[in-house]
C-alpha cells in the first residue's frame, strides 16, 4: 500500500532529496510538498494526506509544531513525523503546550534524516504509534522544569506583559498607552496582581520597593524573596531557596 505524504520543508535541495529517497523506496507517495506552514494547513485542507513529514523550523510565520497544531483542529489525530536540527528552548515549549500526544515522532534531523529511518517513523506514527528522541525528551523535560519554576508561570497573559514593560523602566502611565488602556490605575491594579503572585505585598514593602523587587524577579527570570534584613534567596530548579548571587 502506498501512503500519501505532505513533506514540509524550508530548505529546497533538501526538500527535493527526501522526495526522491521516500519516492524510491516505494511505499510513498509525495503528494504535496512546500516551504512554510502556511501552506502546508493549505494543502491538508485541498487534499489530507496520510501523514505529515515536517521540519519544525520553516519559512513562513507559523513553525512545524505551529502548523502541527492547526492542521489537527481540521483533521484530528493527523500523524505527523517532525524533525529538527534546532535547540531552541521556544520549540519544546511549543511541543509541550501543544497536546500533540499520539501518531508522532519527533526527531533529530542529524540522526533519523536517512529515507529508510523516516519510512520506519512514517509508517509508525500512521499505525498510531508515537516516537521521541530520547535527547529531544530530556530538553523537553528540561523545559517544563525551567517553566514551573519559572515567576511568569505564576502570572496570567496581560499580567506578564505588565512584568516585562516594568523590567524595562516603564512607567504606569507608559505602560497603560502602550497596551491601549486609559486609566493608568487599571496598570496599578495588575502591578498588584504581581506583587501578590510573587510574595511582594507584605505590609512591610512600600510600592516603590515592590515595583523595584518585581522588575528584578521579571528581569532576571528567577524567583526571589527578601528577609528582613534584606538579604536575598532564588528559589533553584528543585524548589530551594538558596543565596542569590546576582553576578
Amino acid at each position: 500500500m502506498t501512503h500519501t505524504i505532505l513533506l514540509v520543508e524550508d530548505n529546497q535541495r533538501l526538500r527535493a532529496s527526501l522526495k526522491t529517497g521516500l519516492e524510491e523506496l516505494g511505499d510513498f507517495s509525495i503528494s504535496h510538498n512546500c516551504d512554510t506552514g502556511e501552506e502546508a494547513i493549505t494543502a491538508c485542507l485541498d487534499a489530507a494526506p496520510d501523514a505529515i513529514l515536517m521540519d519544525v523550523q520553516l519559512a513562513g510565520r507559523l513553525n512545524g509544531i505551529q502548523a502541527a497544531v492547526e492542521i489537527r483542529r481540521e483533521f484530528p489525530r493527523m500523524p505527523v513525523v517532525f524533525y529538527s536540527i534546532q535547540d531552541d528552548d521556544s520549540y519544546y515549549r511549543d511541543f509541550r503546550r501543544s497536546g500533540i500526544l499520539s501518531h508522532y515522532a519527533y526527531v533529530r534531523k542529524s540522526n533519523h534524516l536517512l529515507p529508510e529511518m523516516i519510512a520506519t517513523l512514517l509508517k509508525d506514527a500512521i499505525a498510531g504509534r508515537s516516537f521521541i528522541d530520547p535527547e529531544i525528551e530530556a530538553r523537553v523535560h528540561e523545559v517544563r522544569q525551567k517553566d514551573e519554576h519559572s515567576p511568569m508561570a505564576l502570572l496570567e497573559p496581560n499580567e506578564r506583559q505588565v512584568a516585562e514593560m516594568l523590567a524595562a523602566g516603564m512607567t504606569n502611565e507608559q505602560i497603560a498607552a502602550r497596551l491601549g488602556f486609559r486609566d493608568k490605575r487599571t496598570i496599578s491594579r495588575t502591578n498588584g496582581q504581581i506583587y501578590a503572585a510573587w510574595g511582594l505585598n507584605t505590609s512591610t514593602t512600600d510600592e516603590k520597593i515592590a515595583r523595584t523587587r518585581a522588575a528584578l524577579i521579571a528581569r532576571t527570570g528567577v524567583m526571589l524573596q527578601w528577609d528582613a534584613e534584606g538579604k536575598v534567596s532564588a528559589l533553584d530548579e528543585r524548589g530551594r531557596w538558596q543565596p542569590w548571587e546576582s553576578a
